[in-house]
């Protein structure tokens, strides 16, 4: 006998979600047959499982082709994942124009990410003419949405005066919630508000978190910051650092 889900008793994108931070292998198996079942959450599920290869074997241009299926469903996640491959080469031909498309279209609906992404494009005419000012205003709405990276970005523009008046206390500001919303950028550059003003344990505490949650590239260039920071406390985070990045560096050659 076969024995088959009926469609009411698939599980929904937040189930699949939580199952997925439990056990990959059988979320995977649970994310096909829902997005075979047409839930549109689980297809663009699949498309990321796919995309990272967790649970499941990996493969890009099927990846492209779920997130597809999905964003022409309406899916604005899955809209801002197709702008990422087409961006990055992920499972397709990369091209930054096709890339700006998607996001522009998930952003115009109301999606943080995408507007962070499109942003990302605007501010170095990646695809699209250059436009530094939309690309404030985006990571502005994306900000105010609580994008944790649209925060930084914000409080980088108005610490230094791009495009805008400067304004150090909404810079500051902004690269407290930054922190507080987990975005290790953030943290870093809170931490160095913190340390600026002497308040160097407060600061030390961001660094570490900022250095828990760091990626490669941000790990390498926050480790030549630190060892130019005026307190010796903070300089010796930079062995830290470059041992975090080692690390990481390790796991990536592996893959």
């Amino acid at each position: 006998m076969t024995f088959q889900l009926r469609r009411e008793e698939v599980l929904d994108g937040d189930q699949l979600k939580s199952m997925l931070e439990e056990s990959p292998a059988r979320a995977a198996q649970a994310i096909l047959m829902a997005a075979g079942e047409g839930v549109v959450d689980a297809q663009a599920l699949l498309g990321q499982i796919l995309l990272d290869g967790r649970g499941i074997s990996q493969d890009q241009p099927l990846a492209v082709r779920w997130f597809n299926i999905a964003a022409q469903r309406g899916h604005l996640m899955a809209r801002n994942m197709l702008g990422r491959c087409h961006e990055h080469g992920w499972g397709c031909v990369a091209d930054a124009a096709v890339a700006a498309r998607h996001y522009r279209m998930a952003a115009e609906a109301g999606l943080d990410w995408a507007m962070y992404n499109y942003a990302n494009l605007l501010a170095t005419g990646r695809g699209v003419t250059a436009d530094p000012l939309r690309a404030l205003n985006l990571y502005r709405r994306a900000a105010e949405l609580g994008h944790g990276k649209s925060m930084n970005l914000l409080g980088r523009y108005l610490e230094e005066g791009q495009v805008c008046p400067a304004d150090p206390p909404a810079a500051r500001d902004w690269y407290r919630r930054s922190a507080l919303a987990g975005d290790f950028r953030g943290q870093f550059s809170h931490a160095a508000v913190l340390a600026d003003e002497g308040f160097i344990d407060e600061a030390m505490v961001w660094l570490r978190a900022a250095l828990a949650g760091g990626n490669l590239n941000f790990l390498r260039v926050a480790s030549k910051a630190l060892l130019n920071a005026a307190d010796p406390q903070i300089r010796t985070l930079a062995t830290d650092y470059d041992q975090r990045h080692a690390e990481l560096k390790l796991e990536s050659d592996r893959l």
